[in-house]
C-alpha cells in the first residue's frame, strides 16, 4: 500500500505543536497518514517513538507515560478505534488525560470495503466511551483544531480525539510507488 509521501505544511506545524506542548512520548501503529510525524519524532532526540502492535497497547503507553511525568500522544488509524473500546476504560476510571489523532479511513475515495464499517462508527465508538472528538477536514483547519484539543487533554485533563478526514490525509492506493 501506498499513500503520498509529501510532507505538507500542517504536518509540520503539528509536529512543533506537539514538540513546543512537551510530548515526549508518542506511540504509533505504523499508518502511511501518520508517517511524516512518525519520521520526524524518530530523528528527534527529546521523543521517543513506541512503536506498538495493537492500538490497545498505544493506550496503555500514554496512560503510563502521565504516570511517569510525562505527555505522550497516539498515533493510529480509525480502523483501529475498535480494538480500543474495552482499553478506553482505563482512561475514564483513572482520570487520565489522553490526546490521540487518528487517520480517517471508509470515507473519501476509499478503495477498501473492509475499511468503511470502522470508519462510519469512529467518530461514536470514540464519544460513546467518554472521548471528546474534534474532526480537521482542511490544511487550514489542522492547527487550530489539533492545539485545541491538546490543550483540552494537557491543560484541562480531558480525553481528546481528533480526527483527520481522509481527504486531509490523501488517498491511498494498492501498488508500489
Amino acid at each position: 500500500m501506498s499513500s503520498s509521501t509529501i510532507v505538507t505544511p500542517w504536518q509540520d506545524e503539528l509536529f512543533h505543536l506537539f514538540k513546543a506542548g512537551g510530548v515526549r512520548q508518542v506511540a504509533y501503529v505504523p499508518d502511511a497518514g501518520h508517517s511524516s510525524l512518525i519520521r520526524q519524532v524518530w530523528s528527534e532526540e527529546s521523543m521517543t517513538p513506541i512503536p506498538v502492535t495493537t492500538e490497545e497497547e498505544g493506550v496503555a503507553a500514554v496512560c503510563g507515560a502521565w504516570l511517569g511525568g510525562q505527555r505522550a500522544i497516539l498515533l493510529m488509524q480509525s480502523s483501529g478505534v475498535g480494538n480500543c473500546v474495552n482499553m478506553f476504560s482505563l482512561i475514564s476510571n483513572c482520570q487520565f488525560p489522553f490526546f490521540c489523532l487518528v487517520t480517517m479511513r471508509g470515507e473519501w475515495a476509499e478503495f477498501n470495503q473492509w475499511q468503511t464499517p470502522m470508519g462510519q462508527a469512529t467518530q461514536t465508538a470514540l464519544e460513546m466511551m467518554g472521548i471528546h472528538v474534534l474532526r480537521a477536514d482542511t490544511p487550514e483547519s489542522v492547527q487550530d483544531v489539533v492545539s485545541a484539543g491538546f490543550d483540552a487533554a494537557f491543560e484541562g485533563g480531558d480525553s481528546v480525539a481528533v480526527l483527520l478526514s481522509q481527504s486531509l490525509v490523501g488517498r491511498k492506493k494498492w501498488g508500489v510507488q
